[in-house]
């Protein structure tokens, strides 16, 4: 602003000195036209006293002209132009017909002259004109005036004033105006800074402290005593501000990581709107319904995330439309796959404050429905076992016992007795080995997780199986993952229930065949399958295969695959199965990964020194 300021001042002073040498050039050229025609007024003589006809107009023109160029005052007039008045290039005195009567330049005398133009355009014209006028090349503008003899017109006196001549004259002025209009901007500018960083240099001061703020600095806010000026008000204000704000940040960083990771680990697809129908929160599982990534998401619109031409976006875009929300329903996502979708709308006050989105895969669903029913039953049948197992066991206990002294007081036994005695006691030890193992299953069990590679405690099973197998000319495959995928679990216990499922399925394959072992890492579990090459589990059958003692082999106990259920609901896992008759059948065990952040706090509260 004072550089403008400055820079009007030195354009007003230029233009003002410019047009004041224009006005003295031209007040000077008609001095001396005022001269000029002066003395030739007094030049002419009495003509009523000479043998001039003074009736005759052209005899006293002529009479007149003669007297003029011969009047010795105006000669020297003339001859003194071009020495004594700097801008002028000539001086005439035409005749109305604009033949010269005296002229500075002797060889023009007598002879027509042209018209130029008037030096009144260049007094007129606007800054940047002038300066075209006077600095475009070489021209002569006239300054003019009227010459009457006698009372008649004579003729007139005309001055030239070069623009040559007056560029000369003018330059040099116009050039230490230009250095002095450039060293006063310059100064103005200096003067301009030194006062804008003497009086703005506390501002500039908050606004670093400002950025630091926003930036999340930690030492942002110096604490030291400010000042009792406005300045030192304003600091104590940002240090408040500044700690307002860290407080904001850690509870925000603290509430983010527990949302992002319960998005992470949520099986259900969760997507929160905002009033403007923006999503703002998605779970990791949306990913999955809607076949686009999370962060594709974030921030759009509900009518840049859903098509009315799908079953799920013609539902939510009309729930959105209307503000009307709707109950579980089952449809088919964009992906194929089967979902159960419900949308609420959020409320604060009776106020509309956004809305929430829920999936969930049906088919998921529907096995946790299962399992829930499965625990259900086999906590049931566990309690119904004991109470039965403690009743049976008393007197089973009591028969041997009294088998035994029957035994003893019979000296003298026939061999059909004896035969019929030992059957009774070969069936009496095998009810109490099952009695027993009904307490074994339903008995609580004390874990010993350690952290273990899930493929090489898959390696261990496939060894225990090895001789089954090759007895039944079955051939043990190994799909395994080349990353190692590290789970917590009783090794014991995890051994039994995957040695359950595979030897089921070499027995399911008397004349032979390939079972198939694989093992992955779909997002935070651990999945294993186990295929066979079996006949399958027959269809009214299936959801028997994890019940207490149900078996489809003439020998089977029926606890095998209980066992299994078991042990995987112990370690907060799951195991399933797809069968297709003459095909085979895919048990699938799912286990959960360690987490690093679980691994290293419990490194760390191992090498903790404990206190006794």
């Amino acid at each position: 602003m004072v550089a403008v300021l400055a820079s009007a001042f030195a354009y007003i002073y230029i233009s003002r000195l410019l047009q004041q040498s224009i006005v003295n050039s031209r007040q000077t050229a008609i001095n001396l036209t005022s001269q000029l025609a002066y003395v030739a007024d007094n030049a002419v003589p009495d003509l009523t006293s000479t043998r001039v006809d003074t009736n005759n107009p052209a005899a006293v023109r002529a009479s007149l002209a003669d007297y003029l160029g011969t009047d010795r005052d105006l000669n020297m007039l003339i001859d003194s132009v071009s020495r004594d008045w700097p801008t002028v290039l000539d001086a005439a005195i035409v005749d109305v017909n604009g033949k010269v009567i005296l002229h500075t330049r002797p060889e023009l005398i007598g002879k027509q002259v042209a018209d130029r133009p008037d030096f009144a355009l260049v007094e007129d014209a606007s800054f940047r004109r002038k300066l075209r006028l006077l600095y475009k090349g070489p021209a002569v503008y006239d300054v003019r005036m009227p010459l009457e003899m006698g009372g008649s017109p004579f003729g007139s006196v005309r001055v030239g004033v070069s623009s040559v001549f007056l560029k000369n004259e003018l330059t040099p002025t116009l050039q230490r105006a230009t250095i002095a209009a450039a060293a006063a901007i310059l100064f103005s500018l200096l003067v301009a800074a030194g006062l804008s960083r003497l009086a703005l240099g506390p501002l500039e001061r908050i606004s670093r402290t400002l950025d630091s703020v926003s930036a999340g600095a930690a030492d942002a806010v110096v604490e030291e005593d400010p000042g009792r000026d406005e300045y030192g008000l304003v600091t104590l204000k940002i240090a408040h501000l500044d700690r307002q704000m860290r407080d904001a940040r850690e509870i925000f960083s603290a509430l983010k990581d527990n949302v992002d990771q319960i998005m992470a680990n949520l099986q259900d697809g969760l997507m929160l709107f905002t009033r403007d129908s923006n999503v703002v929160l998605v779970s990791a599982s949306v990913e999955r319904f809607l076949g686009r990534p999370r962060r594709e998401l974030l921030g759009r619109t509900v009518k840049e995330i859903f098509s009315p031409d799908s079953t799920l976006g013609s539902l939510v875009l009309d729930a959105f439309r209307l503000r009307h929300p709707f109950e579980q329903r089952e449809i088919e996502s964009p992906n194929g796959r089967r979902a159960q979708v419900s949308l609420d709308f959020i409320q604060e006050r009776g106020t509309p404050i956004g809305a929430l989105l829920t999936m969930r895969d049906t088919e998921s669903a529907r096995r946790i429905e299962d399992e829930i029913e499965m625990s259900r039953r086999l906590s049931a049948s566990g309690r119904l076992t004991r109470g039965v197992a403690h009743e049976v066991k008393n007197p089973i206990n009591a028969i041997v016992l009294h088998l035994q002294l029957l035994q003893n007081k019979l000296q003298q036994i026939d061999p059909d007795t004896r035969r019929h005695m030992d059957i009774i006691d070969s069936e009496i030890h095998r009810l109490d080995r099952v009695v027993q193992v009904l307490v074994d299953f339903t008995r609580p069990r004390d874990l010993h997780p350690e952290e273990v590679d899930f493929q090489r405690l898959l390696e261990d099973v496939v060894t225990l199986a090895a001789p089954d197998a090759e007895q039944q000319n079955v051939k043990i495959m190994r799909e395994f993952s080349s990353e190692p995928l590290v789970v917590k679990v009783d090794t014991d216990f995890m051994k039994q229930a995957i040695l359950n499922v595979i030897l089921n399925g070499v027995q399911a394959m008397p004349r032979g065949g390939i079972l198939t072992i694989s093992s992955r890492r779909e997002d935070e579990m651990v999945v294993t399958g186990i295929r066979d090459q079996g006949a399958g589990i027959p269809p009214e059958v299936q959801e028997k295969m994890f019940e207490l003692y149900f078996t489809t082999k003439k020998n089977g106990s029926g606890i095998g695959l209980a066992q299994t259920y078991q042990v995987m609901q112990w370690h907060y896992g799951s195991v399933d199965f797809e069968s297709i008759a003459g095909r085979g059948t895919t048990f699938t065990l799912r286990v959960p990964l360690v987490s690093p952040q679980d691994s290293l706090q419990e490194k760390a509260e191992a090498q903790e020194p404990r206190t006794v």
